[in-house]
């Protein structure tokens, strides 16, 4: 099957908007990290120094993404490639709204998109099978350039369960029954042939 590319995902540090679970996608205000968010960025730097296997860095162009990738990178003395298909779901609408708020709002169109992946959000946003037709384009072009290396993918919580998604071959429904934490770390190696090994899921011991 030739070497993998063998993907370190690692989900951006803490926002302000990520302790109070507000919906926060590509399309709404782009927050920058917070203070918590800062450190645990470089925490998950120093542990991926530790480790000593990332070859290269690509983030998500979103702020929060960028600035965690920039912080990790120095770490590993690395440069930042930016790429648009590491970007997070527009979430349309419900951009910056919990939950509940969006359930008190949208109380229809929410229940649309819990029941199908092909449900966009309100206000044109991108629904979870567009996520996925984008997730699986952009996997098999970096899994193509990096073919051999171990390379960090910093994004967000939609991409990172869609890659474990398709690697696993779980239905969209899976979307909801993963649970990733802010900086957390996963890892799936990618064939060329389009076999993957999940070999990590939301690991946050380095952040402890």
């Amino acid at each position: 099957m030739g070497p993998p590319a063998t993907f370190v995902l690692l989900r951006h540090g803490e926002t302000p908007l990520t302790p109070q679970k507000r919906f926060s996608g590509s399309g709404g205000s782009d927050p920058s990290l917070s203070g918590i968010g800062r450190e645990q960025a470089e925490r998950a730097g120093e542990f991926l120094a530790r480790r000593g296997t990332v070859q290269a860095v690509v983030a998500s162009p979103l702020a929060r993404t960028r600035e965690t990738a920039r912080i990790v990178a120095a770490r590993l003395g690395l440069d930042v490639t930016v790429d648009d298909g590491l970007r997070e779901t527009d979430f349309g609408a419900w951009e910056g709204l919990t939950f509940g708020e969006v359930r008190e709002r949208y109380p229809d169109d929410l229940s649309a998109w819990l029941s199908s992946p092909d449900a966009e959000p309100t206000g044109g946003g991108e629904s979870f099978a567009a996520t996925a037709t984008r997730i699986a384009g952009t996997r098999d072009r970096l899994t193509a350039a990096y073919a051999g290396r171990t390379v960090l993918l910093v994004t967000h919580v939609t991409p990172i369960k869609t890659l474990i998604r398709l690697a696993l071959g779980a239905p969209p429904e899976s979307l909801f029954r993963m649970e990733l934490s802010a900086a957390s770390l996963s890892a799936v190696a990618y064939y060329a042939d389009g076999n993957a090994s999940v070999r990590l899921f939301n690991e946050t011991s380095h952040l402890r």
